[in-house]
């Protein structure tokens, strides 16, 4: 049984996409911690990781390349290539936002939730927000920022949800 209601030359032309993107980063003391392209004072943890490990770029590129079924910034930045290693969050959100560009879209709206337990976050709402739409070209309106702790169940880590609302150009 052929499920496809609309062969690819009938597909309906879509306005908007809704994407989706997380990351989660162990925490380890020694290390910088970033988060939406701000250096968080203060840490006394930073995120293990390949790259610089700023689980709110990550997240954000995710939901930008799976708004438009592009894949994940995995395929794009493996954590295997040694030419990737250190590398600034902000370049993989910038070929995120290029591949989305390329395919007539732009970001409309993000909604990102970050869930750590300390140190809290709350200071950093505004300039998070702000460098996070500085980044995607977007006013600082268009861009929510929510914090949340795990409770205590996992305090070692840093985990991020995004949505993003991304919208034909010529619509």
């Amino acid at each position: 049984m052929n499920l496809n209601l609309y062969p690819e030359r009938m597909k309906p032309s879509l306005a908007y996409r809704i994407g989706y993107g997380e990351d989660a980063h162990r925490l380890a003391a020694g290390l910088p911690l970033v988060l939406g392209g701000v250096a968080i004072p203060h840490a006394e943890q930073g995120a293990v990781a390949h790259s610089d490990g700023d689980a709110v770029l990550h997240a954000v590129a995710d939901a930008l390349l799976s708004g438009l079924a592009l894949g994940d910034i995995g395929q794009y930045f493996p954590d295997t290539a040694a030419e990737w290693k250190g590398l600034d969050s902000r370049l993989i959100l910038a070929r995120a936002l290029e591949l989305v560009r390329e395919r007539g879209y732009q970001p409309v709206n993000v909604a990102l939730v970050v869930t750590l337990d300390r140190p809290r976050l709350g200071p950093l709402r505004a300039e998070i927000a702000r460098t996070v739409a500085g980044l995607l070209g977007l006013p600082e309106t268009e861009v929510g920022v929510s914090f949340k702790t795990s409770e205590g169940l996992a305090p070692e880590h840093v985990q991020t949800r995004v949505t993003v609302l991304l919208e034909r150009a010529d619509a």
